[in-house]
């Protein structure tokens, strides 16, 4: 029997343990989307205790909680921190076979030398322990973000952002690592939502272009991307619920934002035909600039409406979604292609049933710009655990290049979610263990390093043209 997450957890093969010691565990980290905030890196924030770090903004903590049936007020609402504290660690037992139980130990592990495992029973150990070690300095955010060697995070920032704290970050000396923006047009995008009217006016305003229409609309969001650009973004990131290709002359389009501006009901056709032209808008436009187009689709949100009408979005009622067409996608791409504007593309879907779809399409978009141009995104969300990352990582290698993969990213709240690098990063190790271990890839020391490195760290890098110092 394996003790429990010892230094060998998850590795079963003697070249997964070598490739994983001797390689994987040692590369840099590039957080190339996330959700974490600009200012409290600014600030160093420190955390006056572990649920302020863990479970101020984690839904995917919160999921778990309420499965437990504990009452919403020790989950979102404003029960004392401890306990809070003491309804995740009561919680925690009963994950076995979930990745929040391997992320939680992860970072109990490395952040505070914590090697038991976290319940009811250690419940007191683990808050006093980690209270002590948040009041330290060492657990700044900015030497959290230093000791866990990461080199460049994107946060996730809407057009109309100052990207006031992005600016001071840049001109913070020996910080040690760049935050650079992401563009996140999501508002822009969603014509239906009840805040667009309000949304469109607020970017009118920080732009300094009246938008009347669908050109001026791209003439704001073209001063905004500018903007972005001119302050280190070279991504963006798409939130849809699948990628849309109906396809409208500009009067129509033109026709379909008036009525929406004149707060008149669309059609869910004039909907599509919008979010089709405004995409395509923006992805010529990060052709031009040489930025990466993320798309993130196969998600149904808010499904608990009253939950939704209690506590709001992002707090742990969305699933996955069952439609997401690969023709519309495969289109879509094919429109900017065609005009040889296609601009780097990751795609992200939260049906893993969309995995071979996803791999069969990039494939037909490649070119000798960049290797991997377009590529299938790691396994997000609902399936960034054990299977879920072997399943992508399989599929994306049976159909595409595995070794032009971007590898993972941490898509979190929290700054001690590093350690989701270091789960696939062991995950990764292990399935290509398995393939040499099987005799179905040679045991060539000089290719397996150059594909666990690539895969890890520098694949990223180059994709995305950070400049590491």
């Amino acid at each position: 029997m394996k003790n429990f997450m010892d230094q060998d957890f998850l590795l079963d093969t003697e070249t997964a343990k070598h490739l994983y010691h001797d390689y994987a565990e040692k590369m840099p980290i590039v957080d190339y989307h996330c959700h974490i905030n600009p200012q409290e890196i600014y600030e160093d924030k420190k955390f006056d205790n572990i649920t302020q770090v863990w479970l101020g903004g984690d839904h995917y903590k919160w999921r778990q909680i309420r499965s437990n049936g504990v009452d919403e007020n020790l989950i979102t609402g404003n029960a004392p921190d401890r306990e809070k504290f003491n309804a995740w660690a009561a919680t925690m037992p009963k994950l076995i076979g979930n990745p929040l139980y391997h992320w939680s130990h992860l970072e109990l592990k490395k952040y505070f030398d914590f090697h038991g495992h976290l319940c009811t029973d250690s419940a007191d150990e683990v808050w006093n322990l980690t209270k002590e070690k948040l009041s330290t300095d060492s657990m700044s955010v900015r030497n959290i973000i230093r000791n866990s060697n990461v080199k460049v995070i994107c946060t996730t920032d809407d057009p109309i952002d100052s990207l006031e704290w992005h600016i001071k970050l840049k001109e913070t000396k020996d910080l040690g690592f760049s935050v650079l923006p992401a563009w996140r047009p999501d508002r822009a995008t969603n014509i239906e939502k009840d805040d667009f009217i309000e949304y469109i006016s607020k970017l009118s305003e920080t732009s300094g272009i009246a938008i009347k229409d669908f050109s001026t609309l791209k003439d704001a969001l073209v001063n905004r991307l500018e903007f972005f650009d001119n302050n280190g973004c070279s991504v963006s990131d798409h939130g849809v619920d699948y990628v849309f290709y109906a396809p409208a002359d500009i009067d129509t389009i033109d026709t379909i934002l008036k009525k929406r501006l004149s707060k008149e009901k669309l059609s869910l056709t004039e909907q599509h035909q919008y979010k089709t032209a405004l995409l395509l808008a923006l992805g010529r436009e990060y052709h031009r600039l040489n930025w990466v187009m993320q798309l993130h689709f196969g998600c149904k949100r808010n499904n608990n409406t009253a939950m939704f009408n209690k506590v709001g979005a992002d707090t742990g009622f969305d699933a996955i979604s069952g439609y997401a067409p690969a023709d519309q996608l495969a289109d879509f791409l094919n429109a900017l292609n065609i005009s040889n504007e296609l601009p780097k593309t990751i795609l992200y879907s939260l049906n893993p049933n969309d995995d071979a779809a996803i791999g069969t399409i990039i494939g037909c978009f490649q070119d000798s710009t960049i290797a991997g141009k377009i590529q299938q995104g790691s396994a997000w969300w609902f399936n960034d655990h054990y299977e879920g990352m072997r399943a992508q990582m399989k599929s994306l290698a049976a159909l595409g290049c595995l070794g032009n993969f971007n590898g993972m990213l941490t898509d979190s709240r929290s700054f001690l979610s590093y350690t989701r690098h270091e789960y696939f990063r062991r995950i990764l190790c292990q399935l290509i263990g398995e393939w040499v271990e099987s005799g179905q890839y040679p045991n060539d020391e000089k290719a397996l390093k150059e594909l666990v490195e690539n895969i890890s760290y520098y694949n990223t890098v180059k994709y995305f043209g950070f400049d590491i110092k």
